[in-house]
């Protein structure tokens, strides 16, 4: 009784604390928030709303049960039902449906003697048949979940039990929040739990989150600050701190919370010390927390919302024309009941016609009336078609299994396919009008290449990495093909537990794990499997196109140039060259260390390596150096010298910072001097293979040192993100090599100069708001505090230090600097490069003491913790120096550039949204074919919100007046239902839009405008776009222009806006697996998509459109039967069709050939479909299925009904047949009717149709003949016996039956081969080609684009005096102007490459003035 009465307190809870709901208890992207000027609530939140957490021990029995209705079993249950609520909760879920609640007021209304027209069991059985097929599909789903879910919940794990002073095995359903729970490597984590203890000296624990994200890299985790210090194990008994937290949420990025020692003393707790559930232990022989979350409180449950059902446009119109059905239903039922009121009135005094009741009283024409309404109803209920749903579903899930098992899809490199996560809105692919993309990893492949660098001002071009990367095939690479493979991500959940760290199982099913290592080939380990070939997936973002970088050589030379001699005192004169050096090495340790990048071993990938904290340069010359960097710091704001100075003493002792008292975890005492207390010269942190090498010359004459470079060249890198791995490797061709990270402290082999340890004080991510990551280190050289910062250009230019104009040399020299950076970024923006700028700042142990106060008070806070830690790395990310630029180039993906000219051409609006600069954005779009070189290309930037409205305004004005706009035509309707301008009109012009200037146009004054102006343009380029802001531009362009939108990125930033369009279509691309989690689609490549729109989409939309229509047709032609006959039966309510009959047929007779056809029929081959994107326009314009089709089939269906019923009946009319004799022809005409009319509409039959259609036609005929033969009273006062074999045995029901086939079919027949052969549609035209030869079929396919052509040709000429330059037009500071630009890096002087960059301006500045209302500044 203890978990009823706590779930019925904490919904008591819930209910009464409904309206103060806890933020916590709602997802939302904060940071997307404040980057589009949101505002959030400064209340902070009662601390009653917060989570408390005590052990689970008995130190703190009384305390653990003030919350035991606040904390839920770690027990999952993801079923809906159990055996005891399934009928009950099954039947209520079903009859949410309308139609389902319309037939169970039938069944009802069946039972009322009055207006009873069938049998009672006759009229359930529709009903019956329906929710019974429907529960049992949803039993058999139920009963897998309830499997998987008893399978974990059984799982083993180890708790601490407070009777045996022990871990003991436990199931995880049994686990509770405050139990201490004990894990080993490999082992998957039960409940969300914070990490107080890891084998790792460094207090780090690995983990693998495919099971939660898809994502295979590891990630770190930290034991809570205080807790790293200790040797041995924590003991649970002598814990006596509780833990304060935020509500359980669904935010994965996110932990606020803090623990409160007894002194209450706290410490900080954010999601470095969360281990989350589902989530795998690697690299760490054990590792000991408490848990805070379990069951479904945690965050991978919270998450876990299950399939995505949708409601698709199709069913949302078919639900309409149900309702017109129903309309048309009440109008005949209407007319039946004033019929029968006539009827009774005219016969009044004839009591034939007119019989009393049992007890003598006669009923009133009206009521009697009124009566027969209600018996009309029941008798044509079949006109709502109760089997349409069922069948809706079954099609649905046949189209699912074509589209899932089209090899097309299939990617042999990452063994994926398509996956179709929302099984009932595959018909809107063929619909789609707006297309949103992200740009890196969508439309690119995400794999990030070194390109080219900026250091001091000097741009260097990287000539021959990049001939390195023209002349590369990464397909014939062997290590690609070997282990570049990717399996599911859910089985490492119920794999068996292995707790040997050395064996460390890396794929999801426990497979060997792979030796590849970036830069080497492909090698076999040794030991266990050591024979086997290993077929793992490798470490992300490390294929040897992103891994072999080669330097340039001018860098290269300046790097060699390197060397402790370097920076004695030679010439006091020679300044500049020391600057620049010094520039360099900061340049490439950013480089190297500003990520949190794992190194791994060699040999075993997914192990961590330790290096030793002081490197093995001789001690004189590091102090050498040391005292040079200290000169440095202190005459940098008075002198630019840096090679002038005194040598100081070689064996001088360093000074160093004593600890600062906030600091627990973060040693400040430099590793040098911690060094050279323990050993003299620091020999003995050494190998033999270290002394070995260091024995020998350190460099050749070419800078580089073979042995170190293998070994350098053997570590694996771990990143996050490919942007990081891709700046490592930079670092690493340049001898500047990362060789191992742990919490304390990193370690850079830099050249000459050897091992370097940096000691890591402090890391502040990378967030969309900052766009930018810092990390905090002490300079083992200068014993200073340097913060090295990495991120966007935009950010980092407006954070660099003010220099005036007037202001000292080295001022100068750093504006110099920052202008030619500036110049170069924008060329490489030009070039479609991704662009970074790396900066520094050197701050005082004091400046660092009163900062880092400051920020542990923001830590350990819960509440508003996010705009207080914003406000603390705004404090520290301030007069940076600016160091260098970056340019990384991400290449767009196979068969990009057709595909999104294949969706253009079918009528497509593609938007681009990306976070990227807009050079950069418009650079991939041109080379995407998004933008066209003859493009009209228009720039929104502005800075304030009346200048957007203006500029505009101004664009708007421009495109009127060129495309000769009359002025009578509206500017845009109010509904904003169409644009203004025809997608086949010819005009093409495009927009490019920053996230600045975004803002303001989302803005509600200013929405309507910005809609009209994109409504002009074939396509869009949205830079500099948040998350937030993708998803409100598609939400914005879905409901006010109501047209179908389909969303489609790979990370995790691109969620928001693939939950909001119609449909989300996820990348399972290399930034995990959130924005394929959150998808209705997933594919692997952006290629894929024009064949599952154009192809995919294509058949199901035609083919459910066609099906619907069908279902409506034959159900109005066979009802409208009864309803001609109630005519001559005085609307009596009489059929003449057997009850058995009349409910069989629509429900088994008829049912099976329209779900064949949904499921298999083809209009036009694939092959034709995808040369010819133009016939994807007819789904657009929903010309399969609009009320016109609707009604026109209603019209053919009451046309045919009258032919099925007025041919028998004036063949038969004055003959002696009963009323059965009469119904039977009418029935078996009826059915051929109906199946012929279902294949004159087929446009391919195969032979499982005519097997269906065949198999149709016998059963009827089986039935009848059986129940006839049997039947004899079954049906009282109707009589059906031996009436099937009477008509076979008679000539005229064979003539009947022929003949109204034949005329009821002829018009839509005739209308098909008129219309095949006098003005066919594109569908028939295209069909066409499917007969014809290959020479024919290309010849006809010319033919065809040739008249497309000319058709557009009036169009574009308007427009051909704008195109004279044929340049691509690229935007500019004020207007946008065609530019050529051609990089040429072989020119040669003496040794050194020099880069030279020509520009070719191609417009004239009437050309200029011309475009210049595209000014975005």
């Amino acid at each position: 009784m203890t978990e009823p009465r706590q779930w019925t307190r904490r919904c008591w809870q819930r209910l009464i604390g409904g309206a103060a709901r806890d933020d916590g208890e709602r997802s939302y992207d904060y940071s997307s928030l404040l980057a589009c000027g949101g505002k959030v609530s400064q209340t902070p939140r009662p601390a009653g709303r917060h989570r408390v957490v005590v052990p689970h021990l008995w130190p703190f029995k009384d305390e653990y049960e003030k919350f035991p209705g606040a904390y839920v079993n770690n027990r999952i249950r993801t079923t809906k039902y159990t055996l005891l609520n399934f009928v009950p909760r099954n039947l209520f879920e079903q009859f949410h449906r309308v139609a389902n609640l319309y037939f169970l007021f039938l069944v009802v209304l069946n039972w009322v003697p009055l207006v009873e027209a069938f049998q009672k069991e006759i009229t359930m059985l529709p009903l019956v048949v329906v929710l019974t097929m429907i529960a049992i599909k949803d039993g058999l789903e139920d009963y897998r979940k309830y499997k998987i879910d008893k399978q974990i919940n059984n799982l083993v794990t180890k708790v601490y039990s407070r009777k045996e002073k022990n871990y003991v095995d436990r199931c995880w359903k049994d686990v509770t929040v405050g139990d201490f729970i004990r894990l080993s490597c490999n082992e998957v984590i039960p409940a969300d739990m914070v990490l107080l203890f890891s084998t790792d000296p460094d207090g780090i624990c690995h983990i693998e989150t495919s099971g939660l994200d898809g994502e295979s890299n590891l990630k770190q985790r930290q034991v809570v600050r205080g807790y790293t210090e200790q040797d041995s194990e924590v003991d649970p008994e002598k814990f006596s701190s509780r833990i304060e937290c935020e509500s359980p949420n669904n935010d994965l990025n996110r932990f606020r919370g803090f623990l409160e020692h007894s002194n209450k003393e706290r410490v900080g707790l954010s999601k470095e010390n969360l281990l989350l559930r589902g989530c795998t232990i690697r690299n760490t022989e054990a590792v000991v927390g408490i848990v805070v979350y379990a069951g479904h409180e945690t965050k991978a449950m919270l998450n876990n919302s299950g399939p995505r059902y949708k409601r698709s446009k199709l069913e949302r119109r078919a639900n309409t024309d149900v309702l017109w059905c129903v309309l048309l239903l009440v109008i005949m039922c209407l007319t039946g009941a004033l019929g029968h009121g006539i009827w009774l009135s005219r016969y009044e005094s004839t009591l034939i016609f007119y019989i009393p009741e049992p007890d003598g009283r006669i009923l009133s024409p009206v009521l009697a009336g009124f009566y027969m309404f209600w018996t009309m109803i029941i008798l044509l209920q079949v006109l709502i078609p109760i089997s349409l749903y069922v069948s809706i579903e079954i099609v649905k899930l046949g189209q699912i299994y074509f589209i899932q098992n089209d090899v097309d899809f299939y990617n042999e490199k990452m063994n994926s396919t398509v996956q179709c996560r929302a099984l009932n809105i595959a018909e809107d692919l063929g619909q789609i009008q707006y297309l949103f993309s992200d740009k890196t990893g969508t439309l690119t492949e995400n794999k990030m290449v070194f390109r080219r660098c900026s250091v001091v001002g000097f741009d260097y071009c990287h000539e021959e990495n990049a001939k390195r990367l023209e002349s590369y095939q990464e397909a014939v690479s062997e290590d690609e093909d070997f282990t570049d493979t990717l399996g599911g991500s859910l089985g490492n959940m119920v794999k068996q537990r292995n707790h040997s760290c050395r064996t460390v199982h890396n794929g999801p099913m426990g497979r060997k794990p792979s030796t590849h290592v970036a830069g080497s080939s492909f090698t076999l380990g040794s030991g266990e499997g050591g024979s086997e070939m290993l077929h793992s997936r490798q470490a992300a973002f490390s294929s040897p196109m992103e891994t072999d970088v080669v330097p340039d050589t001018r860098l290269l030379d300046k790097f060699s140039q390197i060397t402790p001699q370097l920076f004695s005192p030679l010439d006091e004169t020679t300044q500049h060259p020391a600057l620049e050096t010094l520039h360099i090495i900061d340049f490439f340790i950013a480089l190297a260390i500003c990520n949190t990048v794992v190194v791994s071993a060699p040999n075993q990938p997914r192990q961590k390596i330790r290096c030793p904290s002081l490197g093995g340069m001789p001690i004189k010359s590091l102090e050498d150096i040391k005292n040079l960097f200290q000169r440095w710091s202190v005459r940098r704001s008075s002198s630019p010298s840096l090679a002038g100075g005194k040598e100081p003493p070689s064996g001088a002792p360093v000074s160093f910072v004593s600890r600062l008292p906030l600091l627990n975890r973060m040693k400040l005492a430099s590793p040098v001097e911690e060094e050279v207390s323990q050993s003299s010269g620091g020999s003995a942190c050494y190998t033999d293979t270290e002394k070995q090498n260091r024995d020998e010359s350190p460099m050749n004459g070419k800078g580089e040192c073979p042995p170190a470079q293998s070994l350098a060249s053997s570590l694996c890198y771990e990143a996050e993100s490919p942007d990081e791995a891709a700046l490592v490797y930079a670092a690493r061709a340049y001898q500047c090599t990362l060789q191992s990270r742990t919490p304390e402290q990193v370690t850079v082999d830099l050249a000459a100069l050897g091992p370097l340890t940096f000691q890591l004080l402090h890391i502040l991510p990378f967030d969309s708001v900052r766009k930018r990551m810092s990390v905090v280190v002490r300079h083992p050289l200068s014993n200073q505090v340097v913060v090295y910062t990495k991120g966007a250009d935009s950010v980092i230019m407006e954070l660099l230090s003010a220099a005036s104009p007037d202001g000292a040399s080295l001022e100068k020299q750093q504006m110099t600097i920052r202008d030619k950076t500036q110049k170069h970024l924008d060329d490489y923006a030009k070039r479609g490069l991704r662009t970074l700028c790396i900066a520094r700042k050197v701050m005082s142990d004091t400046e660092y003491a009163e900062w880092l106060r400051n920020h542990f008070l923001a830590e350990t806070s819960i509440d508003n913790r996010e705009e207080l830690l914003l406000e603390s790395a705004m404090r520290l990310e301030n007069k940076l120096t600016l160091l260098g630029a970056t340019g990384i180039e991400d290449r767009l993906q196979e068969g990009v550039p057709e595909s999104i000219e294949a969706l253009h051409k079918a009528g497509i609006k593609i938007w681009m949204l990306t976070g990227d600069k807009q050079e950069t954005a418009v650079n991939i779009a041109y080379a995407c074919k998004l933008l066209e070189p003859n493009d009209k290309l228009f720039v929104l930037n502005t800075q304030s919100q009346d200048a957007c409205e203006m500029l505009m305004s101004t664009i708007l004005q421009e495109l009127q007046k060129k495309y000769r706009v009359s002025s009578e035509q509206p500017s845009l309707r109010v509904d904003l239902l169409r644009p203004p301008v025809p997608q086949d009109s010819g005009i093409r012009a495009g927009l490019v839009i920053t996230g600045r200037t975004l803002e303001f146009a989302l803005q509600e004054s200013l929405q309507r405008q910005f809609l009209e102006l994109t409504s002009w343009c074939q396509a869009v380029v949205c830079c500099r776009a948040t998350p937030l802001q993708k998803s409100e531009v598609v939400k914005l362009v879905r409901s006010h222009l109501r047209v179908m939108t389909l969303a489609i990125g790979d990370g995790a930033n691109d969620v928001s806006m693939i939950q909001v369009a119609d449909i989300g279509i996820g990348v399972s691309g290399q930034e995990g697996m959130q924005a394929v989690m959150a998808s209705d689609f997933a594919i692997s490549q952006f290629r894929h998509l024009s064949k599952l729109l154009l192809v995919h989409g294509h058949w199901c939309y035609t083919r459910l459109s066609n099906m619907i229509l069908y279902f409506f047709y034959k159900n109005v032609a066979y009802v409208n039967l009864l309803f001609w006959y109630q005519f001559f039966c005085g609307f009596s309510g009489t059929s003449m069709t057997d009850y058995w009959v009349l409910i069989l047929f629509n429900l088994f007779f008829t049912s099976a050939p329209p779900v064949i056809y949904g499921v298999l029929e083809k209009d036009v081959s694939a092959d034709t479909l995808l040369q010819l994107p133009e016939l994807y326009k007819s789904g657009q314009k929903s010309e399969a299925y609009s009320p016109l089709t609707f009604w026109i089939t209603l019209l053919d269906a009451f046309y045919q009904s009258l032919v099925c019923f007025f041919v028998p009946y004036f063949t038969y009319r004055g003959s002696d047949i009963d009323i059965f004799m009469f119904g039977n022809p009418l029935n078996t005409a009826a059915l051929f009717i109906i199946l012929l009319h279902l294949v004159i509409e087929s446009k391919s039959l195969t032979w499982i149709h005519v097997l269906v259609i065949v198999g149709s036609i016998l059963s009827y005929f089986v039935f009848t003949l059986a129940f006839g033969a049997m039947c004899v009273t079954c049906n009282p006062p109707s009589n059906p016996y031996w009436i099937m074999q009477e008509h076979m045995l008679d000539p005229v029901f064979y003539l009947v039956c022929v003949l109204t086939t034949c005329v009821a079919l002829l018009p839509r027949f005739t209308y098909r081969v008129l219309q095949g052969s006098l003005f066919p549609s594109p569908i028939l035209r295209a069909k066409y080609f499917d007969r014809l030869t290959p020479e024919e079929r290309t010849e006809a396919l010319k033919k065809w684009r040739e008249a497309g052509k000319k058709n557009q040709l009036p169009s574009q000429c308007t427009d051909q005096s704008a195109d004279k330059s044929g340049g691509r037009p690229l935007p500019g500071p004020s207007a946008v102007f065609a530019m050529k630009s051609a990089t040429s890096c072989a020119i040669k002087q003496g040794d050194i490459s020099v880069c030279e960059t020509a520009f070719d301006p191609q417009c004239s500045e009437s050309k200029a003035s011309d475009m210049a209302g595209s000014s975005g500044s």
